[in-house]
């Protein structure tokens, strides 16, 4: 049985305009081109330390013509890495820390189901542990249409 969600995603509403699209998120990660792997931040709370971001997956991503012909996945690691931009941003524009926060590991990662062309994979966070100006750690879930797709727990530090 999957766990509960980081956060009540029913008190949210996920049809808003985002707060920050593409271009204000370029404004504060370095990652561009085929690597940006966030869209948008539709809400945080700095209090509970939680924000909730989404990637759009599109038959446009680098990944779809190799990462399965014919069934294109997103794999996991690019999963991961949506989740460790969403992190820095975080960090980086919520918190004002400044520097780049890179990724810096990974534990207890879980892949629950599929992400495929047409999906909004909406990527929760919770910041679980913050030592200014070295290492956050973030827990981290994806969910697609009320589905939970991962989960990790992730950490960044200052690069």
């Amino acid at each position: 049985m999957p766990p509960a969600l980081l956060f009540d995603l029913t008190q949210i509403d996920l049809t808003t305009k985002p707060l920050f699209d593409r271009a204000a998120i370029c404004r504060v990660n370095p990652q561009q081109f085929e690597m940006q792997q966030l869209d948008g931040i539709l809400w945080w709370d700095k209090e509970k330390a939680c924000i909730l971001g989404y990637k759009d997956i599109t038959d446009k991503e680098f990944w779809v013509r190799g990462h399965i012909p014919g069934r294109p996945l997103m794999p996991g690691v690019v999963q991961i890495e949506a989740g460790a931009q969403l992190l820095s941003f975080f960090v980086t524009q919520i918190y004002e820390e400044r520097g780049f926060i890179g990724f810096g590991g990974i534990e207890h990662a879980k892949f629950r189901a599929t992400v495929e062309p047409g999906c909004r994979l909406h990527l929760l966070g919770h910041l679980s542990e913050i030592r200014r100006g070295r290492k956050y750690t973030c827990d981290i879930q994806g969910v697609v249409a009320e589905t939970l797709v991962f989960e990790a727990t992730i950490f960044g530090l200052r690069v």
